[in-house]
C-alpha cells in the first residue's frame, strides 16, 4: 500500500482534499426459464437487502477510518435497495453535537442494488453501484479488496479521483497527497490474478479508471438451480460461451455480439 504524503509532511489547516470513487459491480448468472428468473432476482434481492448492504458499508467506513454522522436504508418494490451513510473524517466533529453538519455534506457513501433480466434471454444480472466520496486524509481505496470479496464481482468498474487542495505549512498547494499510478496499486495481487484488467488514467487531472473482468467461469457458480453435472456437453458450451458474451459486452459498454438469445 502507498504511503501518504501526509505522514511526510506537514499541512497547514485541515486537508480537505475530496476523494471519490465510483465503484460498480456486476453478477452474472444463466437461469433456463422465466421462473428461474424471478427466482434469481428474489433470490439476490433478499441476499443484498438494505440491511445486508449498510452492514458492509458500516464495515468499510470503519476500514477506511471514517466517522459516521449518520445512516439511512431503504428497500424497494419489486427489487433494489439502497443505503446513504454521512461520514467524516475523524479529525472533524460535529458541531453542538449535531449529526448532521452542512460543510460535511461531500463525505458520504451510497450503494445502491439493481437486479436485472429480460424474458427473452436466459441471463440475469446483478449490480451494485458503490460511491465513495471522502474530505480529509481518509482514502476510500483502502478497501478495494473487502469490497470486491464482498460481491459476487464478475465484473468491476471503477473510478477514482482527487479534487481540491491542501497546504503544507509554507503555503504550498498539495494536489494529491498519496501516490498512485493506477488503481490497481491498492488491489492484492492475489484477486488481480483473477481478473483481466484496463486502465484509462488522466494523471495531470487525478483521474483514474479501471476495468476489471473474470478470467475463468466456473459454469457450476452461474447455474442458478441447476447441477452442471446434468447439463450434456454441448449445453455446457452453450452456455458458457452465453455467458462470455453477456460479461464482454458488459465489460466493454456496448452490444458487441447483437441481441441474440440462448434458450439452453
Amino acid at each position: 500500500m502507498r504511503c501518504f504524503m501526509e505522514n511526510k509532511l506537514k499541512l497547514y489547516g485541515f486537508n480537505n482534499l475530496t476523494k471519490s470513487l465510483s465503484f460498480n459491480i456486476y453478477d452474472v448468472c444463466y437461469a433456463k426459464t422465466p421462473k428461474a428468473q424471478l427466482e434469481y432476482i428474489a433470490y439476490v434481492d433478499e441476499a443484498y437487502n438494505s440491511k445486508r448492504i449498510t452492514d458492509i458499508m458500516t464495515h468499510l467506513t470503519e476500514m477506511i477510518g471514517a466517522q459516521v454522522l449518520s445512516v439511512s436504508r431503504q428497500d424497494y418494490d419489486p427489487q433494489g435497495a439502497s443505503a446513504t451513510f454521512l461520514i467524516a473524517d475523524d479529525t472533524m466533529v460535529p458541531a453542538g453535537g449535531s449529526e448532521t453538519v452542512a460543510h460535511l455534506d461531500k463525505s458520504h457513501v451510497t450503494v445502491h442494488t439493481y437486479p436485472e433480466y429480460h424474458p427473452d434471454t436466459s441471463i440475469a444480472t446483478f449490480r451494485v453501484d458503490i460511491d465513495v466520496a471522502t474530505c480529509g486524509k481518509i482514502t476510500p481505496l483502502t478497501a478495494l479488496d473487502y469490497l470486491i470479496g464482498s460481491f459476487d464481482s464478475d465484473i468491476i468498474t471503477m473510478d477514482y479521483r482527487v479534487r481540491g487542495f491542501t497546504r503544507d505549512l509554507d503555503g504550498e498547494k498539495i494536489f494529491i497527497d498519496h501516490d498512485i499510478t493506477s488503481i490497481q496499486n491498492y488491489i492484492d495481487e492475489s484477486i488481480l490474478d483473477k481478473y483481466d484488467a484496463v486502465d484509462i488514467n488522466v494523471y495531470q487531472a487525478n483521474m483514474f479508471h479501471t476495468k476489471m473482468l473474470i478470467k475463468e467461469i466456473v459454469l457450476q457458480n452461474y447455474l442458478f438451480n441447476t447441477d452442471v453435472r446434468e447439463l450434456p456437453p454441448r449445453s455446457r458450451l452453450d452456455i458458457t460461451n452465453s455467458l462470455r458474451k453477456e460479461m464482454i459486452e458488459i465489460f466493454s459498454g456496448r452490444n458487441v455480439f447483437g441481441n441474440g438469445s440462448f434458450s439452453g
